[in-house]
């Protein structure tokens, strides 16, 4: 799969579709989504951010590289203390891309070890890519394998992981994060809800790279699930700033690691769907990172935000999103999370 990264940084198992998917509006796969169709199978049109967003963006870069620099610093040691140096880094594609790359420099740079990475795609409700499996086991032992991702929401791809890798013996479903407020993992870089400030965007931090795709008129019984390549953002692309500009920070600061907030935070999403009568938790979207995503490729309903955090710049991009898109934005208790998006069930429209 063709990407911005360079090859040393990531090898993509995932087949390139470019030119074989029309984009679809946000509205009109929302309904097909919500009428059953999986959204695998089909892919947004990616959101053309304003120039007010994008100095929102730059500012959430300048104000949140330290503590994702810390977060990532603090995860790549304890990769290494616990699987130790013959770890093989797999991000789940896309999300969880940027922060592998950032772990392994950080691994390469700062503690001399030189782990492999591979991105390959995991699906909700349609698995890993087993073909993508076979290739990487084919190469390496099972408890070489380390599953990364960039956050845990409420913990629906970790389930995922957990349930599809009882086939594969040796392979730990264990996710390194570099932010888990949902407390379920002790593999991450941090249990606060940090502002990842790659959530802000979509493949223009991503290697130009859409999220996966997985249909049977396109992806073969053989094939690895799909991806679209954005050759035409090229001049948009700030995959490598990100990468760059967080870097630079790392070994700056690294405070100690805040207590986790007790319990989970799926127990509080199902307190939210009683609360906002939501018989669906998927149209329920905890943490930043989701939440922006709500904005940026699905239908909100509204958005949620902590009490107290109306004026916290890890924010700023959220308020300007839902203003954008003239979105609700309410105050509300949260507990393990900063913010959480509601999408709209259309039926009700």
């Amino acid at each position: 799969m063709r990407s911005s990264y360079k090859k040393e940084d990531v090898v993509f198992l995932l087949k390139d579709i470019t030119g074989l998917v029309v984009p679809q509006p946000a509205e009109e796969r929302e309904r097909l989504i919500q009428s059953g169709r999986h959204y695998c199978e089909m892919l947004p049109l990616e959101y053309v951010p304003s120039e007010a967003y994008m100095e929102t963006y730059r500012e959430a870069l300048k104000h949140f590289a330290v503590p994702v620099a810390a977060a990532v610093g603090r995860l790549a040691e304890r990769i290494l203390a616990q699987r130790g140096a013959s770890v093989v880094l797999v991000s789940l594609a896309r999300a969880g891309t940027p922060i592998g790359i950032l772990l392994k420099h950080y691994l390469q740079n700062r503690c001399g070890v030189f782990p492999p990475h591979y991105s390959i795609s995991i699906i909700r409700g349609r698995g890993i890519d087993h073909n993508a499996m076979r290739c990487l086991l084919r190469r390496y032992r099972a408890e070489q394998l380390l599953f990364v991702d960039g956050w845990i929401g409420k913990g629906a791809i970790l389930g995922e992981l957990k349930k599809e890798l009882k086939r594969y013996e040796g392979v730990s479903p264990e996710l390194a994060v570099a932010a888990d407020p949902a407390n379920m993992t002790g593999l991450c870089g941090t249990h606060e809800d940090i502002l990842i400030p790659s959530s802000c965007l979509n493949s223009t931090v991503s290697g130009l790279v859409s999220r996966t795709f997985l249909r049977d008129d396109l992806i073969g019984e053989n094939d690895f699930h799909g991806a679209v390549y954005y050759g035409e953002l090229a001049g948009e692309d700030l995959s490598y700033d990100f990468i760059r500009t967080i870097e630079a920070e790392f070994g700056k600061q690294k405070p100690a690691q805040e207590k986790a907030e007790e319990g989970q935070g799926i127990d509080e999403v199902r307190e939210l769907a009683a609360r906002f009568g939501i018989g669906d938790i998927n149209l329920i979207k905890p943490g930043i990172g989701e939440a922006t995503r709500v904005l940026l490729r699905r239908v909100p309903w509204k958005v949620l935000v902590r009490e107290g955090l109306e004026g916290d710049p890890s924010l700023s991009h959220l308020f300007r999103l839902a203003g954008e898109k003239e979105v609700p934005v309410e105050t509300y208790p949260l507990r393990h999370y900063k913010a959480c998006g509601l999408i709209r069930k259309l039926a009700d429209t």
